[in-house]
């Protein structure tokens, strides 16, 4: 049986509540981590992406491509997907810093995290989209 596919626009609204779920777990999470827990920062960054990328993840797939297939594969093939859109944000900060010469917090902060998110964003709605769900069964955003 074929499901009708709803506008990209409704998919895309469906990712990015999931994102901010995600982010707000992420960040969250790293605080918590950071100060009350005193874990030393690369433990509570690893720790708090792991928790990020499952809340994405659960959004994901019970959200936005709830009727496509699930599980451990996908779950693993979605964790490569982030850990490729964190290698994004990373390079631009190498690029813009070592490379171009942009050494100021501000330069790191617009690399990092404006032009390095935006283009990791782009890699991971195409790959949750391609690789993770494969198209199959997307309905749209499960806020609207």
């Amino acid at each position: 049986m074929s499901v009708a596919r709803r506008p990209v626009a409704q998919e895309l609204l469906g990712f990015a509540t999931a994102g901010i779920l995600a982010y707000a777990t992420d960040l969250g999470l790293f605080v918590w981590l950071r100060g009350p827990m005193g874990l030393d920062p690369l433990t509570a960054k690893a720790l708090s992406f792991m928790a990020g990328c499952s809340v994405a993840y659960a959004g994901n797939a019970l959200g936005t491509y709830r009727h496509s297939t699930r599980g451990l594969r996908q779950y693993v093939i979605f964790f490569a997907v982030n850990i490729a859109g964190a290698l994004v944000q990373l390079l631009c900060i190498a690029v813009s810093h070592y490379g171009l010469g942009f050494t100021s917090q501000r330069a790191d902060t617009v690399s990092g995290a404006g032009i390095g998110m935006a283009l990791a964003t782009v890699l991971r709605f195409w790959g949750t989209r391609t690789l993770v769900f494969r198209g199959e069964g997307r309905v749209g955003s499960w806020t609207g």
